[in-house]
């Protein structure tokens, strides 16, 4: 048995020993194969795309020789271009749905999921700001009373929420 020149690299023990090695070696695919809806779809629209090719070519040679067929096949040409695009759109169509009926699993990756998470956190950080922002505005401006509180020293300050004031050394003023 001669050395194989096209593959690189050490002869494998097998074929060292004098065992041959098999014709077709399986390998695990690289995606995931096609739902068989989706997959009968993508063929047919191949096939029409195919038929429609093979139209145009009709029609143009025809043109070319002045021949009387081609008028009805740029017709149905113009015809097999509308199928084709209603194929492709078929196929679009049909995968969208397989994939909303079945689930098909989602993993960002963790780049993105880490910046959407600090993105969300910083959104909950401005509106928990705005918020506290409007409850001061509202208390001082509704209720100066209730916002005022005297402490232990006797100065007044003023608190977005005298009930959850959590200082000991505060009283609130009646």
């Amino acid at each position: 048995m001669g050395k194989d020149r096209d593959i690189p690299g050490e002869v494998p023990a097998d074929v060292a020993v004098g065992r041959l090695r098999p014709l077709w070696v399986e390998e695990p695919a690289r995606r995931r194969r096609l739902a068989d809806p989706v997959r009968t779809a993508a063929v047919r629209a191949v096939v029409i795309i195919a038929v429609t090719l093979v139209q145009a070519m009709i029609a143009a040679l025809c043109t070319l020789a002045g021949a009387w067929l081609a008028f009805p096949a740029v017709l149905l040409t113009v015809a097999g271009t509308i199928a084709s695009t209603w194929g492709v759109l078929d196929v679009w169509v049909t995968r969208q749905v397989w994939n909303q009926r079945h689930g098909v699993e989602s993993r960002p990756s963790s780049t993105a999921r880490a910046r959407r998470r600090e993105r969300r956190r910083q959104r909950a950080a401005e509106r928990a700001a705005a918020r506290a922002a409007r409850r001061r505005a509202t208390a001082r401006a509704e209720w100066p009373e209730a916002a005022a509180v005297t402490d232990r020293a006797g100065e007044r300050r003023h608190v977005s929420n005298p009930r959850q004031e959590t200082d000991r050394s505060l009283t609130t003023t009646s």
